[in-house]
Order: C-alpha cells, then sequence, then structure tokens
C-alpha cells in the first residue's frame, strides 16, 4: 500500500474534498469582499420664488420666477414641475408635469428652461381674474415634492374715477370710504342748509 495513505488512514476523502472545499472558498470569497453598492443620496432640493408679491396691470405679462438649487448637481430634467394657484375660490392647478394643465390654453405656460433650473411661469395678458397666490411645486425622483413660499399676484385696473388705480381686493375699501365720505359731507352740509333754508324763511316774512 501507499505509504503517505497509511500514514493518514481514511483522509484520502478528506483530502479531496478539502481541495473542493478550498476551491469553491476561493471562488466565493472574492464575491463577498466586493461592497455593497451606496443607496444614493438623498436629494436636497431648494425652490425659491421672487418675489413674495407681484403687481401687474390688466392686458400686461407676468413672469413668476422659480428657480432650482440641488448641491448634488443631478440631471434636473428629471423633475416634475407643478404649478398652481390659490384665491377666494380655492385651488387651481395651472401646470402638472411640465406642461399646462388648463384646456385651450394660450396665455399660460412654463416660460424657464428646466435644464438649468429655470422653472419659471409666464401669463400673458393678465385679466383681474388671474390675482391669487401662485406655488412652484417640484416632486423629485424619489418621490419628495418640495414647494417654494408662492408669490401674491394683484391685478391693477382703472376704476373710471379720476383715472385712479387700484389693486383687486381693496376696490371695495375705496367704495366703502367713497359712501363714507359721502355721509359726512351730508352731516357737515345739513346745518348750514338748515341756516339758509332759516335765513330764507326770515327774508321772505319780511
Amino acid at each position: 500500500s501507499c505509504p503517505l495513505l497509511s500514514l493518514f488512514p481514511g483522509t484520502d476523502v478528506g483530502v479531496t474534498g478539502g481541495g473542493a472545499n478550498k476551491e469553491n472558498a476561493a471562488a466565493v470569497t472574492p464575491v463577498t469582499a466586493q461592497p455593497l453598492l451606496l443607496t444614493p443620496e438623498p436629494w436636497n432640493l431648494l425652490v425659491t420664488q421672487t418675489p413674495a408679491k407681484e403687481k401687474a396691470k390688466e392686458g400686461e405679462t407676468v413672469v413668476l420666477n422659480c428657480h432650482l438649487n440641488s448641491p448634488q448637481h443631478p440631471s434636473l430634467t428629471d423633475l416634475m414641475v407643478k404649478w398652481y394657484k390659490e384665491d377666494e375660490k380655492g385651488q387651481m392647478d395651472l401646470l402638472e408635469k411640465n406642461v399646462t394643465n388648463l384646456a385651450n390654453n394660450s396665455r399660460i405656460f412654463m416660460s424657464g428652461d428646466l435644464s438649468q433650473g429655470d422653472v419659471s411661469l409666464i401669463i400673458l395678458n393678465v385679466t383681474t381674474s388671474d390675482h391669487g397666490i401662485y406655488f412652484c411645486e417640484v416632486t423629485l425622483p424619489d418621490g419628495k415634492v418640495v414647494t417654494g413660499d408662492g408669490t401674491k399676484l394683484r391685478i391693477r385696473r382703472a376704476l373710471g374715477l379720476f383715472g385712479i388705480e387700484e389693486s383687486i381686493g381693496t376696490i371695495i375699501g375705496v367704495v366703502a370710504a367713497g359712501i363714507g365720505g359721502t355721509v359726512v359731507l351730508i352731516v357737515v352740509l345739513t346745518p348750514q342748509l338748515r341756516r339758509c333754508i332759516l335765513c330764507m324763511r326770515q327774508e321772505s316774512r319780511q
């Protein structure tokens, strides 16, 4: 018999088996040694709307500025932009998924370059119904939603009274003040009228 095998009786299978295990271990080791795939860093996006308040006259074109800034410098074209307006009637979606949401609309659309982080909104030929607070909302690829602080738009129109222009929302106050002024004038003039009437009566008696 082989002298080597006699030195290690019963280990012939173990030697070959051990060799196979070592080979398997050598094959598996590099796979387990590879680093795990890193999860993408969460987005940190800043949505800036300027200015906080904007005024325009009827018929003018208005640009509501909204800019995106992210320290990761990702591909901004992957973002979904939405613009909506809030007023006394509630909320109205104007633009969704980067395109206008209004049927037969030719006045309101996104005017900026998304790849440069400019998602400003343009409104052509504004009317008094355009007044309200406009919000720029951005949805990130991971589903996170970031919204700007909003821009309050006030529309001015001529009242036809001495050429005065007032913002929508303050016209009622102007009218009320006018009515109040009329009442005051009547109260002030009434005693004078009484005196005049008395003077006329005295003159007529004489």
